[in-house]
């Protein structure tokens, strides 16, 4: 029997020139916050008023990340790169459907620096699930960001 729980996070995040060739490629855990775990529990019991998790986003900030995070350090807010929906599945990691996973690819239209990464329940503000460091992405005009940010509930 099973007593423990636990939600763990990683990402997945490629970065690819306007024609297509990978730059760079980023896989590492993330940071589950202390607001993420408090609406993954109104979630379960449907109590308060929990949003589900649909939306990601990128920032310029290369601050440690830490549980009590609630907001990305600077989340970019133009260029291409704003905060966006996210193609949400359950996927199989250990047990069937125990993973949720988001998906989102952006374009940059613009020069910037990305170096974090975040899961938000609401397209503006919201509680923030999971946060994580990238490693500097450099980003010019036409290039793409892929991130896969997988939430496994083990």
């Amino acid at each position: 029997m099973k007593n423990n729980l636990s939600i763990k996070g990683r990402i997945k995040l490629v970065h690819r020139d306007n024609e297509g060739n990978i730059k760079s490629v980023t896989e590492k855990s993330n940071i589950i916050t202390n607001a993420g775990i408090a609406e993954v529990a109104g979630l379960m019991g449907n109590t308060g008023s929990p949003t589900a998790f649909t939306y990601l986003a990128v920032g310029t900030s290369a601050t440690a990340v830490a549980a009590t995070d609630t907001t990305l350090g600077a989340e970019i807010t133009s260029g291409g790169l704003e905060r966006a929906s996210a193609t949400v599945s359950r996927v199989t990691t250990t047990v069937t459907n125990d993973t949720l996973q988001f998906e989102k690819t952006w374009t940059a239209t613009a020069t910037l620096a990305v170096e974090e990464c975040g899961v938000f329940n609401d397209a503006s503000t919201g509680d923030m699930l999971g946060h994580a460091l990238t490693t500097t992405k450099s980003l010019v005009s036409g290039d793409t960001l892929a991130l896969t940010y997988k939430v496994q509930v083990s």
